[in-house]
Formats: structure tokens, C-alpha cells, sequence
């Protein structure tokens, strides 16, 4: 399998678990705006809500690596020489990395932490589902950042427009 279609593959695996978290999101804040309305509220609702959207956050964070979504100054970086532009792209990945592979560790010290704690709606739930997210998620934006290295040093080598040399 080539880096191309691992990439894409992955994209659409990320994509495809963005959809389902943001359906199931939609669907449990409509369930529970209902219930509220019709005077019967779920108790759990708003906690689960909550979980879901982090979930969405991290995953889709995941994602947007890959789309190079993720705020940044790129025009900064392109006005940089050439040199500079590729030192610059391959610090800022590799400093992306370090704080998302810190993150996977110290979210997992986090669960180790809250493995006894449960959800205060659900007390059959443990916390640690619920935080599972940061981990998991800092690993999937770990791999994305993998992934679109080499599109990111690509793009650091190549001549920008502004610099074209006449032919």
C-alpha cells in the first residue's frame, strides 16, 4: 500500500467516525431536547452530550491535520527563503508531534488516574470512556501529522509564486 492511499484511507476512516460521533451527537441533543420539552428530562443527557462533543473535537482534530486545516501563519513560512521555509515546516511539525505524543502520555496518566471514577448520570459508565478521547485522539492527530509530513516538506520546497523566476 503506498503513503497516498494509506493517507486516504485513513482520511476516510477519520471522516467516516466524525459522521457517525456528529449523527449520534445530533440524534442524543434531539432525544433530550424532546424529553425536556415533553416535561420528562434525562438525567443523562447533558453528560453524554458533553463526552460526544469532545470526542468529535479530538477526532476531528485528527482529521483536520490531514486537510491541513489547523490554524497556522503559512504565509509567514512562505516568505521565508528557501532554506528557512523547510527548517521552518519540519520544526513546526516536529514540535506539533512532541506536544500530541505529551499529550497521549499524560491523558493516559489521566485515566490511570480516574479509573475507579464513574459518570455522575450514568454510574455504570467509567470516566475513563470518557477521557479515553485525549489519548486516543492525540495518537490518531500523531499519525495524521505523520501522514502529511511529506506533503508538508513538499510544499516547503517548492518555489512560491513570488519567487519565480521569470523563464
Amino acid at each position: 500500500m503506498t503513503s497516498g492511499a494509506l493517507r486516504r484511507g485513513y482520511e476516510r476512516f477519520l471522516e467516516w467516525v466524525c459522521i457517525v460521533l456528529m449523527i449520534a451527537l445530533a440524534a442524543e441533543v434531539t432525544v433530550g431536547v424532546l424529553f425536556r420539552y415533553s416535561g420528562h428530562s434525562l438525567v443523562w443527557y447533558d453528560e453524554v452530550a458533553t463526552i460526544l462533543l469532545a470526542w468529535v473535537t479530538f477526532y476531528g482534530s485528527a482529521l483536520a491535520v490531514l486537510k491541513h486545516a489547523h490554524m497556522g501563519v503559512p504565509e509567514v513560512v512562505r516568505m521565508l527563503p528557501s532554506g528557512w521555509r523547510v527548517a521552518a515546516a519540519v520544526v513546526a511539525q516536529l514540535c506539533a508531534i512532541a506536544f500530541f505524543v505529551l499529550l497521549a502520555w499524560m491523558g493516559t496518566s489521566i485515566i490511570e488516574i480516574l479509573a475507579s471514577d464513574r459518570l455522575v448520570s450514568l454510574p455504570d459508565v467509567p470516566v475513563a470512556i470518557a477521557h479515553s478521547t485525549i489519548p486516543i485522539g492525540a495518537v490518531l492527530i500523531v499519525i495524521g501529522q505523520v501522514l502529511v509530513f511529506p506533503e508538508v516538506l513538499r510544499e516547503a520546497r517548492a518555489e512560491p509564486a513570488h519567487e519565480a523566476k521569470p523563464a
